[in-house]
Parts: structure tokens; C-alpha cells; sequence
């Protein structure tokens, strides 16, 4: 199995780990804004109910005081002052006062002090004062809330200290004064030291202000003026620390999913992989397998990879063990002949006939040429598969042209008409040796007449190498790529020049194979184009 294949694991929709990796920090950092945006919810939440609860009051008491108003108007309803400008009452509808008020809006600053009434109550305004000056004192133990009754102007007409003062300046009061609803968060300068949370609340130094119309028939007869401060979010949190406590354990839940998560994505497959590393190690396992769920395409990658360089170093092991049988027996072959050529000579060197001791010369420096060829076969073998591909390129046509004119002089003819004209992404000398080794087995098999013709296929170049030799029988089709298989052992061939050409290629990421052919031998190279030309050809 290459290390750079496809494996069918990687097709699976797997997780990118820089995807979970921001995944999970992001869910780490928004833990803490979370909580403070929960807090910030929590308190305008709280504001807002203050402001619910002051309405609801301000409605009961501008019921209240419309009654008061029409006992002494004997139900005229002309008391007050006639704002024009309002639409007229639906008698049978409904108009709820929704919260207006916001802890994203402005902080208005303190209430301002009330200023000297410009305009006196009338009597009225000052009997209906006096009638719910005690109502008012009743209610504020409950609700807590800070009360003043205004008059048509803005005079106070019931309250605790400023009865007769103006507060027709303060801009919700003066929106009220126009028969419209108003509030505000105010600044609220407290005797209380500030809690230990102070700095992540502002619900802990505010007052909400509504300034709630009464009306009656487009008359404004006076203003309910209401003030309380909300409830402090910490106090709140600890009266309902049970919910609380449940919402630490759903965090506390995350969290743990959290680690869940990471462990799960990439502790575990990581793990997993070092065991097989272990087992591998130990012996108990010969080949790293790719993780059945690696979840992260990174994680899948790596263990792909692994199981590729495990195969690799296998196959590698293999070969070299194979290698080294088929090389000390081709060492051993003729070292032993020679080995007993040169026994008989020196025992009988003295006796043996001349025309004898002459054959056995002769045998030995046969083998001693056999071995030098073997030796150099073995040299050039050794090169092709340590070569580190360079970036030369080579013109197909320039290195066949080089080659025609030698091997016609040993009688074997090249016929190239038509090929097409470009570069290869191969260096000239590799593919001068390539062809060379193809070259000579065609001489070596009778061959007179090779006929070269190629085609395009992706981003290589199929070559292909036709001659009229002997060709290879069925039996031996599956063996001319094993190192030192030869059917020309006797006429000095190695048997290492296919292998020689296949490592070249493999350099080079080319291949050759052996197609079908009714006569002769036909190889098919795969070459890798150049980019360089496949960017000048599009």
C-alpha cells in the first residue's frame, strides 16, 4: 500500500481538529460572557418587573384618584387641564402601559431637587391629596416604593416631605404632564456598602421613576410620580439559589461534555494508535491498521499515514530479504565454480592437459566477468532506487534521437514518426537509461524493428515500446519485474535491467507495465509531464 494512497477511510465525513479546537475554545470563552450576559439579562429583567409593578400601582392610584376627582366634580368630568392633542378614549378598550425602561439606555443622573410650586394647588387637587395621603403612607409598607401625588402642574399634593413644591422640571414628569406615560433609571446614591459583585451589576446603584397621566376625557387632571429600586440581582440570586444551583450543574454538565468531547476526538484516537505502535513494537503485531473511527480528518490522516509507512517498511523488509537471497545466490553460483575450477588446478595443475587447464582459465574468467557485470548491475540498481528526482526536464524526441543512430548500427531499428512534441517532467540521463534497458532487451530477444508510438492520458504520456523479438511466453509474463529472473543466464544476463527501469520510473512517479501483443513485446511507459508545458499547452 503506498503511504500517498487514497484509503476508503478518509472518505467518511470526518471533523476537521482545527474546527473542534475552535469549537471547544469558543464554548470555553463564551462561558464567562455567558455569565455575565446572564447576569445583565437577569438585572434588566429585574428592572423591567420594577417598572411593571410601579405601573400596576400607578394604575390603581390614578383609578383611585379619578374617583376622587369625580365625587367632587359631581361627575361632570370637566376637571383638569384639556390636552387636545390626545386621541379619544375607546370606552371598551383596553390600553395596556408596557415597560419602556432598558439597563442599555442612558444612566440619567440623581433626581432632581423639587423646585417652588409657580402655580398653587387648587382645592381640588389639595382635597384629593389629603384623601390619599394615608393610602399612600398604608401602601409604601408594602410595595416600598417612594410616592408623590401632582397636580395638573406638577405641584406635589401628597407625599412625604415636599407637599407644595414643583417637580413639573424632571423630563419624565414633564412627559407626563403632556397625557403620556414615562419612566427613567435614575442614579441612587446609597447609605448600604456596595456588595463584592458591585462591579459586574448596575442594578445595585439605580432607582426606576415612572411618571404614570390621569386621565380623564383628554383631561389631565394630575400625575402619579413612583419611585422604587429593583432588586439587587445578588440577593434575588440567593432567594432563588435552588435554580441557580441547578443552572451551575447544567454548566458543570457542559463542561464536562466539554472534555468528553476532546477526549473523545482526539485523546482516544491517539491512544489508540500508540497501543498499536506498542504492539508493533513488541511483536504481538506486524502492521499498523488505520483507525476504524479516527472522527477527525487530521487524526485519519495520521493513521492513514502510519498504516502506510508500516506497510511501506514492510513491503521495504520484505524486499530486502528477498534481495539479499537472489544476491548471494547469484554470488554463489559462480564463486562456487570458481572455488572448485581453481581446487582442481592446484591439485593438478602439474598433470592436467594443457587443452584442460586452459577450459578451467577460461571458465573462471568467465565468472569473474559474470560477477563484475553483476556487481555493476547491482551498483546501478542500488543508485535507482536511492535517487532523489531532480528538477531537469527532458525532450522526448532529443533523447530518442541521440539513441536511433546507435543502436541501427547494431541492427536494431527505430521507428518514432509522430510522436508528439513535449517536455517530460524526467531527467534526460534517467530517461536515456530507461530506454536504454528497454533497448537491450529487445536486441537480446532478436528483435530488428521497434515501433514507438504515445498518447496523452491526464498529466502523463504514455509511451509505448512495440518490437518484432521473441517476445515473453505466458509463463514467464508474471516474472520479468523479480529481481535476477532471466531466461539469458548463460549469455550474461542479470536479470536486473527491468528492475533497473522501474525504479527509475518510481522516482520520477512513472510506471511500466506489459501489455498483450500478438507478436514481439510490448512495454508501456507512464511518464509524467512537465508543468511547465502543460501550462504553456492550456
Amino acid at each position: 500500500m503506498p503511504i500517498n494512497a487514497q484509503l476508503p477511510v478518509l472518505n467518511r465525513r470526518l471533523f476537521r481538529l482545527r474546527n473542534i479546537l475552535l469549537i471547544v475554545m469558543l464554548m470555553v470563552l463564551g462561558l464567562p460572557l455567558g455569565g455575565l450576559y446572564f447576569f445583565r439579562i437577569y438585572e434588566n429583567e429585574l428592572v423591567q418587573q420594577t417598572e411593571r409593578e410601579l405601573i400596576s400601582q400607578s394604575a390603581v392610584l390614578s383609578a383611585s384618584f379619578r374617583q376622587h376627582v369625580r365625587n367632587f366634580d359631581h361627575q361632570n368630568n370637566t376637571y383638569g387641564k384639556m390636552l387636545p392633542s390626545l386621541p379619544l378614549p375607546e370606552s371598551s378598550s383596553y390600553e395596556p402601559v408596557m415597560p419602556v425602561l432598558n439597563l442599555i439606555n442612558q444612566l440619567e443622573p440623581p433626581r432632581p431637587e423639587a423646585q417652588a410650586a409657580q402655580i398653587p394647588a387648587d382645592e381640588v387637587a389639595q382635597q384629593v391629596g389629603a384623601l390619599m395621603h394615608q393610602v399612600m403612607l398604608d401602601s409604601q409598607h408594602v410595595t416600598l416604593s417612594g410616592i408623590r401625588l401632582l397636580d395638573m402642574n406638577g405641584t406635589v399634593i401628597a407625599g412625604r416631605n415636599e407637599v407644595g413644591l414643583s417637580l413639573a422640571g424632571i423630563p419624565e414628569v414633564r412627559r407626563a404632564l403632556e397625557g403620556h406615560y414615562a419612566g427613567a433609571i435614575r442614579q441612587r446614591i446609597s447609605d448600604e456598602p456596595p456588595p463584592p459583585l458591585y462591579s459586574m451589576s448596575r442594578g445595585t446603584n439605580i432607582r426606576v421613576f415612572v411618571a404614570f397621566p390621569v386621565l380623564e376625557n383628554r383631561h389631565l387632571q394630575g400625575v402619579i410620580y413612583l419611585s422604587r429600586t429593583p432588586d439587587n440581582i445578588l440577593k434575588h440570586l440567593f432567594a432563588v439559589r435552588k435554580k441557580v444551583f441547578v443552572a451551575f450543574i447544567c454548566l458543570l454538565g457542559l463542561v464536562v461534555a466539554l472534555v468528553l468531547l476532546v477526549s473523545a476526538t482526539i485523546s482516544r484516537p491517539i491512544r489508540e494508535l500508540i497501543e498499536q505502535t506498542e504492539r508493533v513494537k513488541q511483536g504481538e503485531q506486524k502492521l499498523l491498521e488505520p483507525l476504524s473511527n479516527p472522527v477527525t480528518y487530521e487524526i485519519a490522516q495520521l493513521s492513514e499515514s502510519f498504516a502506510g509507512m508500516s506497510q511501506a517498511l514492510a513491503e521495504r523488509s520484505d524486499y530486502i530479504r528477498r534481495f539479499a537471497g537472489h544476491v548471494s545466490h547469484e554470488f554463489k553460483t559462480p564463486l562456487t565454480s570458481m572455488q572448485g575450477a581453481l581446487e582442481l588446478l592446484q591439485d593438478h595443475l602439474d598433470t592436467m592437459p594443457v587443452e584442460q587447464r586452459q577450459r578451467f582459465i577460461g571458465n573462471i574468467l568467465a565468472d569473474t566477468q559474470r560477477l563484475r557485470q553483476l556487481v555493476n548491475r547491482l551498483l546501478e540498481l542500488a543508485r535507482a532506487d536511492a535517487l532523489e528526482p531532480s528538477r531537469l526536464h527532458s525532450d522526448l524526441h532529443a533523447v530518442l534521437d541521440g539513441l536511433a543512430n546507435r543502436y541501427l548500427e547494431r541492427g536494431l531499428q527505430l521507428h518514432f514518426t509522430g510522436l508528439p512534441d513535449t517536455t517530460l517532467a524526467i531527467a534526460p540521463d534517467a530517461l536515456e537509461m530507461v530506454l536504454i534497458n528497454l533497448f537491450e532487451n529487445s536486441l537480446q530477444h532478436a528483435a530488428t524493428q521497434l515501433e514507438i508510438s504515445a498518447g496523452f492520458y491526464e498529466n502523463t504520456l504514455q509511451l509505448n515500446l512495440h518490437d518484432n523479438g521473441a517476445g515473453v511466453s505466458a509463463a514467464n509474463r508474471n516474472k520479468i519485474f523479480t529481481p535476477f529472473f532471466t531466461t539469458r543466464r548463460n549469455a550474461g544476463g542479470t536479470g536486473l535491467g527491468l528492475e533497473i527501469t522501474l525504479s527509475l520510473l518510481k522516482a520520477y512517479g512513472g510506471k511500466i507495465e506489459l501489455a498483450e501483443s500478438r507478436q514481439g513485446a510490448l512495454f508501456v511507459l507512464s511518464l509524467p509531464l512537465s508543468r511547465l508545458k502543460n501550462q504553456s499547452t492550456a
